[in-house]
């Protein structure tokens, strides 16, 4: 199937730190591509990839699981390690989890970790039932757009595969055994009027990592797909604020060592 217009991967051969972008569940990098420009125009090397199953039709992302999701976020972070001396992963909502997981497993090679309403356990489904359930009713209702800003909206399925939500279910249960793993400096961005991901889901992820740097901002205008709401542009800064902070190399004038 050809991919939807506006769903294609981005990527920006930059300097020397490089960035791996990871978007949510039923999404597509279209809510992320701002960000990943913002860090592109300040010289980064940047890689929004499109999970297996997305931006298509739901109908393809039926056919898929974590470990495909998981594996696309994994290559790319190799990828990037090739080519950069430092790497940071970031992601929302199920992208925050995938970026959380890539930092649990590969420890000093990803330099720090941002992600933006992350997600740790399933709401809304009934997912005690799933197992059962998705043999029974293959889709319930999307998820997508949840923003407050007036006229912005997200590019995403209206229907979520339920064999999918089954497989989120289970990494979510992975990832959260898996977060005393991480370690590595932690910028967290929560929207407190989230309608998709309960803020619980931030507290739990605070409550496991190991990381001693950790920086909560909270969200105060928007609702889950932050990146696409009024506080677009606090988490654009945010991040590069970040970056610089840990990795110096990054310049305020928009330049990147190396780049």
């Amino acid at each position: 199937m050809p991919v939807l217009p506006g769903a294609e991967p981005y990527r920006h051969e930059g300097g020397e730190i490089g960035v791996l972008l990871c978007h949510g569940f039923t999404g597509s990098p279209q809510s992320l591509r701002p960000w990943a420009k913002h860090l592109a125009e300040r010289g980064l090397t940047v890689s929004l990839p499109l999970l297996p199953g997305h931006g298509t039709r739901w109908e393809d992302m039926q056919l898929t699981g974590w470990q495909d999701w998981y594996a696309e976020v994994d290559r790319e972070l190799r990828s990037l390690r090739e080519r950069c001396a430092e790497v940071f992963v970031a992601g929302l909502s199920m992208g925050g989890t995938l970026a959380l997981r890539l930092a649990a497993k590969h420890g000093e090679a990803v330099r720090g970790v941002m992600v933006v309403n992350p997600a740790n356990r399933m709401h809304g489904l009934s997912p005690y039932a799933l197992p059962v359930a998705r043999h029974l009713v293959r889709t319930t209702p999307g998820i997508a757009s949840d923003i407050a800003k007036e006229g912005s909206t997200e590019l995403g399925y209206d229907r979520v595969p339920l064999h999918a939500a089954h497989s989120l279910r289970n990494f979510f249960r992975l990832v959260d055994r898996e977060l005393p793993q991480v370690t590595q400096p932690l910028l967290v961005l929560r929207s407190p009027r989230d309608h998709v991901v309960p803020p619980a889901d931030s507290a739990r992820i605070l409550s496991r990592v190991s990381s001693r740097d950790v920086t909560e901002i909270v969200l105060e205008q928007s609702y889950h797909v932050a990146t696409l709401d009024h506080d677009a542009d606090r988490i654009f800064d945010e991040s590069v604020a970040f970056i610089g902070r840990i990795a110096p190399g990054v310049g305020k004038e928009g330049t990147a060592v190396g780049g």
